[in-house]
């Protein structure tokens, strides 16, 4: 199953910060199961919402020039609330390092005036075809794709 966890992009200072906000919404599937009585955004979700942002980052920073953004390590992760159906993430992310194969960031994210969530992280970025040159197509489709998903979700100001 697959996961869109940002639904817009609402500012962005490229290669150094991005906010994006999403919006919990009870038709979310996963929510039946967590927890049916109580439902909440998993945790695990919440970080995953940090680094989608970052990806994003990550991507119009390097021109889409890599297919793969992947988490590599997290730290210092703090679950401080929930996020229940009706209520809007806002994700701030600050970029700590960005190199060519490697960026590190700072996110938290925020319902109203409450911090729900905030962590540290490294994200990894290439091309599948860097490993198997047989790959480079699949990269082309991933590209293509996400540059759709980028004119979704940010439309500049």
């Amino acid at each position: 199953m697959k996961f869109i966890l940002i639904d817009k992009i609402t500012a962005m200072e490229p290669g150094k910060t991005l906010t994006a906000v999403k919006s919990v919404s009870l038709a979310e599937e996963y929510l039946a199961d967590h927890f049916p009585i109580f439902p909440v955004l998993p945790g695990v979700l919440l970080l995953e919402g940090l680094i989608e942002s970052a990806s994003w980052l990550v991507r119009q920073k390097n021109n889409f020039a890599q297919s793969m953004v992947l988490l590599e390590s997290v730290r210092n992760v703090r679950y401080k609330s929930f996020a229940a159906p009706g209520m809007q993430i806002q994700y701030t992310i600050s970029v700590k390092t960005m190199e060519d194969n490697a960026s590190s960031f700072i996110g938290i994210g925020v319902c109203g005036d409450e911090e729900i969530v905030a962590a540290q992280f490294t994200l990894r970025h290439f091309n599948l075809a860097d490993e198997n040159p047989k790959m480079a197509r699949t990269d082309g489709q991933v590209v293509e794709s996400m540059k759709k998903r980028w004119k979704l979700l940010w439309q500049e100001q």
